[in-house]
Protein backbone atom coordinates (compact mmCIF):
# COMPACT_ATOMS: atom_id res chain seq x y z
CA UNK A 1 0.00 0.00 0.00
CA UNK A 2 2.88 2.38 0.78
CA UNK A 3 4.21 2.08 -2.79
CA UNK A 4 0.80 2.99 -4.20
CA UNK A 5 0.53 5.95 -1.82
CA UNK A 6 3.96 7.19 -2.92
CA UNK A 7 2.76 7.04 -6.53
CA UNK A 8 -0.26 9.15 -5.60
CA UNK A 9 1.97 11.69 -3.83
CA UNK A 10 4.31 11.92 -6.82
CA UNK A 11 1.37 12.45 -9.19
CA UNK A 12 -0.08 15.07 -6.80
CA UNK A 13 3.14 17.09 -6.96
CA UNK A 14 3.30 16.65 -10.74
CA UNK A 15 -0.28 17.89 -11.24
CA UNK A 16 0.42 20.84 -8.92
CA UNK A 17 3.27 21.90 -11.22
CA UNK A 18 1.18 21.41 -14.36
CA UNK A 19 -1.59 23.64 -13.00
CA UNK A 20 0.68 26.70 -12.89
CA UNK A 21 2.02 26.23 -16.42
CA UNK A 22 0.91 29.05 -18.81
CA UNK A 23 -0.31 26.63 -21.53
CA UNK A 24 -2.48 24.82 -18.98
CA UNK A 25 -4.07 28.03 -17.74
CA UNK A 26 -4.94 28.98 -21.32
CA UNK A 27 -6.78 25.71 -21.92
CA UNK A 28 -9.79 25.87 -19.58
CA UNK A 29 -10.89 22.30 -20.29
CA UNK A 30 -7.44 20.90 -19.48
CA UNK A 31 -7.17 23.18 -16.43
CA UNK A 32 -10.55 22.03 -15.12
CA UNK A 33 -9.62 18.33 -15.51
CA UNK A 34 -6.25 18.79 -13.78
CA UNK A 35 -7.79 20.88 -11.01
CA UNK A 36 -10.34 18.14 -10.31
CA UNK A 37 -7.58 15.50 -10.29
CA UNK A 38 -5.54 17.70 -7.91
CA UNK A 39 -8.43 17.95 -5.44
CA UNK A 40 -9.07 14.19 -5.58
CA UNK A 41 -5.38 13.42 -5.01
CA UNK A 42 -5.17 15.98 -2.22
CA UNK A 43 -7.60 13.92 -0.11
CA UNK A 44 -5.34 10.86 -0.40
CA UNK A 45 -2.06 12.74 0.11
CA UNK A 46 -3.24 14.65 3.18
CA UNK A 47 -4.40 11.37 4.75
CA UNK A 48 -1.08 9.75 3.79
CA UNK A 49 0.85 12.59 5.47
CA UNK A 50 -1.22 12.05 8.61
CA UNK A 51 -0.46 8.32 8.40
CA UNK A 52 3.28 8.99 7.97
CA UNK A 53 3.32 11.19 11.09
CA UNK A 54 1.66 8.44 13.13
CA UNK A 55 4.15 5.83 11.84
CA UNK A 56 7.01 8.14 12.79
CA UNK A 57 5.58 8.71 16.28
CA UNK A 58 5.09 4.96 16.75
CA UNK A 59 8.71 4.31 15.79
CA UNK A 60 9.89 7.02 18.22
CA UNK A 61 7.81 5.54 21.05
CA UNK A 62 9.19 2.05 20.35
CA UNK A 63 12.73 3.43 20.33
CA UNK A 64 12.21 5.03 23.75
CA UNK A 65 10.80 1.78 25.16
CA UNK A 66 13.83 -0.14 23.82
CA UNK A 67 16.59 2.29 24.80
CA UNK A 68 15.42 4.66 27.55
CA UNK A 69 16.67 3.89 31.07
CA UNK A 70 14.22 6.22 32.82
CA UNK A 71 11.17 4.12 33.78
CA UNK A 72 8.84 7.14 33.78
CA UNK A 73 9.80 8.01 30.19
CA UNK A 74 9.28 4.40 29.16
CA UNK A 75 5.80 4.33 30.74
CA UNK A 76 4.85 7.55 28.94
CA UNK A 77 6.05 6.04 25.65
CA UNK A 78 3.97 2.89 26.28
CA UNK A 79 0.87 5.01 26.93
CA UNK A 80 1.49 6.96 23.72
CA UNK A 81 1.95 3.72 21.78
CA UNK A 82 -1.37 2.42 23.11
CA UNK A 83 -3.07 5.58 21.79
CA UNK A 84 -1.28 5.59 18.44
CA UNK A 85 -1.96 1.97 17.46
CA UNK A 86 -5.78 2.35 17.12
CA UNK A 87 -5.25 5.63 15.22
CA UNK A 88 -2.91 3.83 12.82
CA UNK A 89 -5.46 1.07 12.17
CA UNK A 90 -8.27 3.60 11.64
CA UNK A 91 -6.28 5.62 9.10
CA UNK A 92 -5.20 2.44 7.30
CA UNK A 93 -8.86 1.57 6.73
CA UNK A 94 -9.58 5.11 5.52
CA UNK A 95 -6.64 4.93 3.12
CA UNK A 96 -7.81 1.58 1.75
CA UNK A 97 -11.19 3.16 1.01
CA UNK A 98 -9.54 6.14 -0.71
CA UNK A 99 -7.37 3.83 -2.83
CA UNK A 100 -10.29 1.82 -4.20
CA UNK A 101 -10.49 2.63 -7.93
CA UNK A 102 -13.21 5.22 -8.49
CA UNK A 103 -15.78 5.04 -11.26
CA UNK A 104 -14.71 7.88 -13.59
CA UNK A 105 -18.38 8.62 -14.29
CA UNK A 106 -19.32 9.23 -10.64
CA UNK A 107 -18.77 12.98 -10.89
CA UNK A 108 -20.91 13.36 -14.00
CA UNK A 109 -24.49 14.62 -14.07
CA UNK A 110 -27.08 11.87 -14.53
CA UNK A 111 -30.02 10.99 -16.74
CA UNK A 112 -32.87 9.53 -14.64
CA UNK A 113 -35.47 7.53 -16.58
CA UNK A 114 -38.51 5.95 -14.92
CA UNK A 115 -40.94 3.77 -16.88
CA UNK A 116 -44.08 1.93 -15.83
CA UNK A 117 -43.71 -1.85 -16.10
CA UNK A 118 -46.13 -4.68 -15.40
CA UNK A 119 -49.31 -3.69 -13.61
CA UNK A 120 -51.21 -1.37 -15.95
CA UNK A 121 -52.50 1.86 -14.36
CA UNK A 122 -51.08 0.91 -10.97
CA UNK A 123 -47.58 0.62 -12.48
CA UNK A 124 -47.87 4.16 -13.88
CA UNK A 125 -49.05 5.45 -10.49
CA UNK A 126 -46.07 3.72 -8.83
CA UNK A 127 -43.71 5.25 -11.41
CA UNK A 128 -45.08 8.63 -10.30
CA UNK A 129 -44.46 7.72 -6.65
CA UNK A 130 -40.86 6.80 -7.47
CA UNK A 131 -40.35 10.07 -9.33
CA UNK A 132 -41.58 12.05 -6.31
CA UNK A 133 -39.29 9.96 -4.08
CA UNK A 134 -36.24 10.90 -6.15
CA UNK A 135 -37.43 14.49 -6.50
CA UNK A 136 -37.60 14.90 -2.71
CA UNK A 137 -34.30 13.09 -2.21
CA UNK A 138 -32.59 15.45 -4.67
CA UNK A 139 -34.06 18.48 -2.89
CA UNK A 140 -32.71 17.20 0.44
CA UNK A 141 -29.15 16.53 -0.75
CA UNK A 142 -28.77 19.60 -2.98
CA UNK A 143 -29.08 18.00 -6.42
CA UNK A 144 -31.07 19.72 -9.16
CA UNK A 145 -33.67 17.58 -10.96
CA UNK A 146 -35.07 18.86 -14.28
CA UNK A 147 -37.79 17.04 -16.26
CA UNK A 148 -36.99 16.69 -19.97
CA UNK A 149 -39.94 14.66 -21.22
CA UNK A 150 -42.91 12.76 -19.81
CA UNK A 151 -45.95 10.71 -20.78
CA UNK A 152 -48.70 10.72 -18.17
CA UNK A 153 -50.65 7.62 -17.18
CA UNK A 154 -54.40 7.53 -17.80
CA UNK A 155 -55.15 7.08 -14.07
CA UNK A 156 -52.27 9.25 -12.77
CA UNK A 157 -48.52 8.92 -12.50
CA UNK A 158 -46.37 8.42 -15.58
CA UNK A 159 -45.96 5.84 -18.28
CA UNK A 160 -42.51 7.36 -18.74
CA UNK A 161 -40.63 10.34 -17.32
CA UNK A 162 -37.09 11.38 -18.24
CA UNK A 163 -35.08 13.89 -16.17
CA UNK A 164 -31.58 15.21 -15.71
CA UNK A 165 -29.98 15.33 -12.26
CA UNK A 166 -27.12 17.78 -11.86
CA UNK A 167 -24.84 18.58 -8.97
CA UNK A 168 -21.82 17.19 -7.12
CA UNK A 169 -21.41 13.43 -7.62
CA UNK A 170 -24.91 13.15 -9.13
CA UNK A 171 -24.35 9.90 -11.03
CA UNK A 172 -22.24 8.38 -8.24
CA UNK A 173 -25.08 9.05 -5.78
CA UNK A 174 -27.93 7.61 -7.85
CA UNK A 175 -26.28 4.91 -10.01
CA UNK A 176 -27.33 2.01 -7.75
CA UNK A 177 -31.02 2.85 -8.32
CA UNK A 178 -31.00 1.27 -11.81
CA UNK A 179 -33.20 -1.79 -12.11
CA UNK A 180 -36.74 -3.03 -11.54
CA UNK A 181 -38.58 -1.63 -8.50
CA UNK A 182 -41.61 -3.64 -7.34
CA UNK A 183 -44.55 -2.45 -5.26
CA UNK A 184 -46.94 -4.65 -3.27
CA UNK A 185 -50.10 -2.84 -2.20
CA UNK A 186 -53.85 -2.52 -2.75
CA UNK A 187 -54.19 -0.43 -5.95
CA UNK A 188 -56.51 2.58 -6.04
CA UNK A 189 -58.43 0.77 -8.79
CA UNK A 190 -58.92 -2.41 -6.70
CA UNK A 191 -62.47 -2.75 -5.32
CA UNK A 192 -62.04 -5.94 -3.28
CA UNK A 193 -59.00 -4.91 -1.24
CA UNK A 194 -56.58 -7.43 -2.74
CA UNK A 195 -52.83 -6.77 -2.70
CA UNK A 196 -51.31 -6.56 -6.19
CA UNK A 197 -47.69 -6.58 -7.33
CA UNK A 198 -46.70 -3.99 -9.93
CA UNK A 199 -43.35 -2.77 -11.19
CA UNK A 200 -41.52 0.21 -12.64
CA UNK A 201 -38.11 0.34 -14.26
CA UNK A 202 -35.50 2.91 -13.23
CA UNK A 203 -32.44 3.65 -15.37
CA UNK A 204 -29.69 6.01 -14.19
CA UNK A 205 -27.15 6.89 -16.87
CA UNK A 206 -24.08 9.15 -16.72
CA UNK A 207 -24.63 12.24 -18.87
CA UNK A 208 -22.15 11.95 -21.71
CA UNK A 209 -20.42 14.81 -23.51
CA UNK A 210 -19.32 14.91 -27.11
CA UNK A 211 -15.78 13.86 -26.16
CA UNK A 212 -17.13 10.80 -24.30
CA UNK A 213 -19.43 9.39 -27.00
CA UNK A 214 -19.06 10.41 -30.62
CA UNK A 215 -22.33 10.53 -32.58
CA UNK A 216 -22.48 10.83 -36.36
CA UNK A 217 -25.08 13.52 -37.05
CA UNK A 218 -25.84 11.84 -40.38
CA UNK A 219 -27.28 8.94 -38.35
CA UNK A 220 -29.82 11.19 -36.61
CA UNK A 221 -33.26 12.27 -37.83
CA UNK A 222 -34.57 15.41 -36.14
CA UNK A 223 -38.29 16.14 -35.84
CA UNK A 224 -39.87 19.16 -34.16
CA UNK A 225 -43.30 19.47 -32.61
CA UNK A 226 -45.31 21.70 -30.29
CA UNK A 227 -44.67 21.37 -26.57
CA UNK A 228 -47.46 19.97 -24.44
CA UNK A 229 -48.37 20.27 -20.78
CA UNK A 230 -48.00 23.19 -18.37
CA UNK A 231 -45.70 25.98 -19.48
CA UNK A 232 -45.47 29.49 -20.86
CA UNK A 233 -46.69 31.10 -24.05
CA UNK A 234 -44.67 28.81 -26.30
CA UNK A 235 -46.63 25.69 -25.28
CA UNK A 236 -48.71 24.38 -28.20
CA UNK A 237 -47.81 27.44 -30.29
CA UNK A 238 -44.21 26.99 -31.47
CA UNK A 239 -42.27 23.97 -32.70
CA UNK A 240 -39.75 24.13 -29.86
CA UNK A 241 -39.96 20.49 -28.76
CA UNK A 242 -37.43 18.14 -30.36
CA UNK A 243 -37.50 14.43 -31.14
CA UNK A 244 -34.29 12.71 -32.22
CA UNK A 245 -34.20 9.25 -33.82
CA UNK A 246 -30.89 7.39 -34.00
CA UNK A 247 -31.36 5.46 -37.24
CA UNK A 248 -28.78 2.64 -36.69
CA UNK A 249 -30.29 1.63 -33.31
CA UNK A 250 -33.84 2.97 -33.53
CA UNK A 251 -33.41 4.89 -30.25
CA UNK A 252 -35.84 7.80 -29.89
CA UNK A 253 -35.29 10.74 -27.51
CA UNK A 254 -37.64 13.69 -26.95
CA UNK A 255 -37.12 16.93 -25.03
CA UNK A 256 -39.63 19.75 -24.54
CA UNK A 257 -38.77 21.40 -21.23
CA UNK A 258 -37.14 24.47 -22.81
CA UNK A 259 -38.79 27.20 -24.92
CA UNK A 260 -35.75 27.19 -27.20
CA UNK A 261 -35.56 24.50 -29.90
CA UNK A 262 -31.75 24.71 -29.80
CA UNK A 263 -31.63 24.05 -26.05
CA UNK A 264 -34.06 21.15 -26.38
CA UNK A 265 -31.91 19.73 -29.17
CA UNK A 266 -28.75 19.94 -27.05
CA UNK A 267 -30.43 18.24 -24.09
CA UNK A 268 -31.94 15.50 -26.25
CA UNK A 269 -28.53 14.87 -27.81
CA UNK A 270 -26.97 14.40 -24.36
CA UNK A 271 -29.65 11.85 -23.45
CA UNK A 272 -29.06 10.05 -26.75
CA UNK A 273 -25.31 9.89 -26.09
CA UNK A 274 -25.99 8.46 -22.62
CA UNK A 275 -28.28 5.75 -23.99
CA UNK A 276 -25.73 4.80 -26.66
CA UNK A 277 -23.11 4.60 -23.93
CA UNK A 278 -25.40 2.28 -21.96
CA UNK A 279 -25.70 -0.04 -24.98
CA UNK A 280 -21.92 -0.18 -25.35
CA UNK A 281 -21.49 -0.78 -21.62
CA UNK A 282 -24.00 -3.67 -21.68
CA UNK A 283 -22.11 -5.20 -24.61
CA UNK A 284 -18.84 -4.85 -22.70
CA UNK A 285 -20.35 -6.49 -19.60
CA UNK A 286 -21.46 -9.44 -21.70
CA UNK A 287 -17.93 -9.83 -23.02
CA UNK A 288 -16.42 -9.56 -19.54
CA UNK A 289 -18.62 -12.38 -18.29
CA UNK A 290 -21.19 -12.76 -15.54
CA UNK A 291 -18.67 -13.95 -12.96
CA UNK A 292 -16.87 -10.60 -12.95
CA UNK A 293 -19.89 -8.31 -12.86
CA UNK A 294 -20.56 -6.35 -9.72
CA UNK A 295 -23.56 -7.57 -7.76
CA UNK A 296 -24.51 -4.06 -6.61
CA UNK A 297 -23.34 -2.01 -9.56
CA UNK A 298 -24.39 -3.78 -12.74
CA UNK A 299 -27.13 -1.25 -13.45
CA UNK A 300 -29.04 -3.77 -15.53
CA UNK A 301 -32.58 -2.57 -16.21
CA UNK A 302 -33.92 -6.14 -15.91
CA UNK A 303 -32.54 -6.77 -12.40
CA UNK A 304 -35.24 -6.85 -9.69
CA UNK A 305 -33.50 -4.74 -7.09
CA UNK A 306 -36.05 -3.47 -4.55
CA UNK A 307 -39.54 -4.23 -3.22
CA UNK A 308 -41.83 -1.70 -1.53
CA UNK A 309 -44.33 -3.63 0.61
CA UNK A 310 -47.12 -1.31 1.80
CA UNK A 311 -49.07 -3.74 4.07
CA UNK A 312 -45.91 -4.37 6.14
CA UNK A 313 -44.41 -0.86 5.64
CA UNK A 314 -41.22 -2.64 4.52
CA UNK A 315 -38.68 -1.73 1.85
CA UNK A 316 -36.17 -4.45 0.89
CA UNK A 317 -33.13 -4.18 -1.34
CA UNK A 318 -32.58 -7.69 -2.67
CA UNK A 319 -28.95 -7.14 -3.79
CA UNK A 320 -27.69 -6.72 -0.24
CA UNK A 321 -30.63 -8.30 1.65
CA UNK A 322 -31.21 -5.03 3.51
CA UNK A 323 -34.66 -3.99 4.79
CA UNK A 324 -36.20 -1.02 6.53
CA UNK A 325 -39.67 -0.79 8.07
CA UNK A 326 -40.23 2.91 7.41
CA UNK A 327 -41.85 2.90 3.96
CA UNK A 328 -43.55 6.35 4.28
CA UNK A 329 -40.19 8.00 5.03
CA UNK A 330 -38.51 6.17 2.14
CA UNK A 331 -41.23 7.26 -0.29
CA UNK A 332 -40.70 10.80 1.01
CA UNK A 333 -37.14 10.69 -0.27
CA UNK A 334 -35.20 9.25 2.68
CA UNK A 335 -33.24 6.66 0.70
CA UNK A 336 -29.85 7.69 2.11
CA UNK A 337 -29.36 4.47 4.11
CA UNK A 338 -29.95 2.28 1.07
CA UNK A 339 -27.47 4.30 -1.00
CA UNK A 340 -24.88 4.20 1.80
CA UNK A 341 -25.27 0.44 2.31
CA UNK A 342 -24.90 -0.17 -1.44
CA UNK A 343 -21.76 1.98 -1.57
CA UNK A 344 -20.28 0.01 1.33
CA UNK A 345 -21.17 -3.27 -0.38
CA UNK A 346 -19.48 -2.13 -3.59
CA UNK A 347 -16.35 -1.06 -1.67
CA UNK A 348 -16.20 -4.41 0.14
CA UNK A 349 -16.66 -6.22 -3.16
CA UNK A 350 -13.80 -4.32 -4.80
CA UNK A 351 -11.50 -4.91 -1.84
CA UNK A 352 -12.36 -8.63 -1.90
CA UNK A 353 -11.48 -8.76 -5.57
CA UNK A 354 -8.02 -7.53 -4.67
CA UNK A 355 -8.25 -4.09 -6.25
CA UNK A 356 -5.52 -2.86 -3.90
CA UNK A 357 -2.97 -5.53 -4.69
Amino acid sequence: MIDKLEEFKHRFEEVGQLLVQPDTMQDMKKYSQLNKEYKDLQKVVSKYDEYSDILSNIENAKSIIRNEKDEEFREMAKMELDELQPQKEKIEEELKQLLIPKDPNDDKDAILEIRAGTGGDEAAIFAGDLFRMYQRFCERVGLKLTVLDLTEGSAGGYKEIVSTVSGENAYGTLKFESGVHRVQRVPQTETQGRVHTSAATVAVLPEMDEVDVEVDMNDIRKDTFCSSGPGGQSVNTTYSAVRLTHLPTGLVVSCQDQKSQIKNFDKALKVLRSRLYEIELARHNEEVGAQRRSMVGSGDRSDKIRTYNYPQSRVTDHRINYSQHNLPSVMDGEIDDFIEQLKLAESAEKMKEGSLD
